[in-house]
């Protein structure tokens, strides 16, 4: 997936959450990811996490710690 792809879509996730009840968003964000996302995508999220996490929604960069 090419990186832009995967900031859109990471943080299309965290939209969504962001609108649901709770104060678990960082939690749900995490969860959809292990439970949607193949091991492969989060291997790539977690290195463009590392490498600068540019554009990705705050609420992605701490999910990305729970991974």
């Amino acid at each position: 997936m090419s990186p832009e792809k995967m900031v859109r879509s990471a943080n299309q996730i965290a939209t969504f959450f962001k609108t649901q009840p709770g104060s678990d968003q960082i939690e749900k964000v995490a969860a959809h990811l292990r439970d949607f996302w193949d091991p492969r995508m989060r291997e790539q999220l977690l290195a463009y996490v590392k490498s600068d996490g540019k554009d990705l929604d705050d609420l992605v960069l701490q999910a990305s710690q729970k991974l």
